[in-house]
C-alpha cells in the first residue's frame, strides 16, 4: 500500500510546526533583498544605533544593519545545512546500499570503515579541520558531510538488506540486473522515505555545527552567519546592543533547528509503526 508520507507528516502537530518554521526561515532567506534596503557589508553611518523604523534591529559596532545580517545569515545556514545534508545522504546511500547488495568482504570493509568513523567525535574533527582550512561555505559543506555520513550509512544498509529480499528485487537479480541498477532503480526508491528522514536530521546537525564553528571563530570570517553574529555580540554584552544583536540571532538559530527536529521526528513517527502506535 502506497503511503503519502508528507501528507501524514502534515497531519501531526510537530510536523506542521516544523514545516511552518522551515518555510518561514526559507522565505526570509530567499526574499532577503525585499525585506531590507541594505547589504550585509554596507556602512550605514550609524554605530550601535538602537532599533528604529530605518534599522529594525539597530546597527552593530561597525555600523552595519543587524536585520540585514540576520536575513543573509539565514541564507548561509540553510545553504550549508541543506548542501551538507544532501551530500551526506548521497554518500550514506551509496555506502550503505553497496554494502548491503555486495555482502562478503565488501560489506565487512565498508562497515568497519563506517564503525571506525562513528567512534570519532564529529564536532572535534570539524573544529580541527576548520581551524586549519578556515573553510568558506562550499568547503564547509564538504567538511560537514564528511563527518555526518557514517550514521546514515548504517541505517541505509539495514533497510537495504530487507529491501533486497523483496520479490521484485529478487526477480531483477534473477534476470541479471547489476548492483548499480538494483541500487538506483529498486533499492533507493524502496527506502527513499528513510533517506529523506536521514537528510532532514543531518540538515539539523549541519545548521547547528555551522553556527558552532562560526561562533568559535574557526570559519571564514567573510561569511555572514548567525554563529558569527552571536560571537561578535558577546564582546559588547555590557551594552544594551546585545538585546537586538545576540537574542534575534539565537532565536533564529533555535527556530531553524527546532523546525528541522520537529519535521524529522514527525517523519520518523510515520516511518516507524511502533512509534505511531505509541503516540496514539
Amino acid at each position: 500500500m502506497h503511503i503519502d508520507y508528507w501528507r501524514e507528516v502534515k497531519k501531526s502537530g510537530p510536523g506542521r510546526a516544523g514545516l511552518a518554521a522551515i518555510t518561514a526561515v526559507a522565505a526570509l532567506a530567499v526574499l532577503a533583498p525585499l525585506f531590507t534596503g541594505h547589504q550585509p557589508g554596507e556602512y550605514t553611518g550609524a554605530i550601535f544605533h538602537p532599533p528604529s523604523r530605518e534599522y529594525w534591529l539597530g546597527t552593530n559596532d561597525v555600523g552595519q544593519d543587524i536585520w540585514t545580517h540576520l536575513l543573509y545569515g539565514a541564507r548561509t545556514s540553510l545553504a550549508v545545512g541543506c548542501g551538507a545534508a544532501a551530500l551526506s545522504a548521497i554518500v550514506s546511500a551509496l555506502v550503505g546500499g553497496l554494502a548491503a547488495l555486495s555482502g562478503g568482504i565488501t560489506d565487512r570493509v565498508l562497515m568497519r570503515l563506517t564503525d571506525s568513523l562513528l567512534v570519532v567525535p564529529p564536532i572535534m574533527v570539524a573544529i580541527l579541520a576548520a581551524a586549519y582550512f578556515r573553510p568558506g561555505a562550499a568547503l564547509l559543506v564538504f567538511l560537514l558531510a564528511a563527518v555526518m555520513w557514517p550514521g546514515g550509512a548504517r541505517l541505509v544498509r539495514s533497510q537495504a538488506l530487507a529491501a533486497k529480499e523483496r520479490a521484485h528485487v529478487a526477480a531483477a537479480r534473477t534476470f541479471g540486473a547489476g548492483r548499480l541498477y538494483l541500487l538506483t532503480r529498486h533499492i533507493m526508491p524502496e527506502i527513499g522515505p528513510v533517506i529523506i528522514a536521514v537528510l532532514v536530521m543531518d540538515a539539523r546537525r549541519a545548521v547547528f555545527m555551522e553556527a558552532g564553528l562560526s561562533f568559535l571563530g574557526v570559519a571564514d570570517p567573510a561569511v555572514v552567519s548567525w554563529g558569527k553574529m552571536m560571537q561578535q555580540a558577546l564582546r559588547f554584552s555590557y551594552l544594551d546592543v546585545w538585546k537586538w544583536w545576540l537574542l534575534p540571532a539565537g532565536a533564529a538559530l533555535s527556530l531553524t533547528v527546532a523546525g528541522l527536529a520537529f519535521t524529522g521526528f514527525a517523519l520518523e513517527t510515520v516511518l516507524n509503526p511502533r512509534l505511531k502506535e505509541r503516540d496514539r
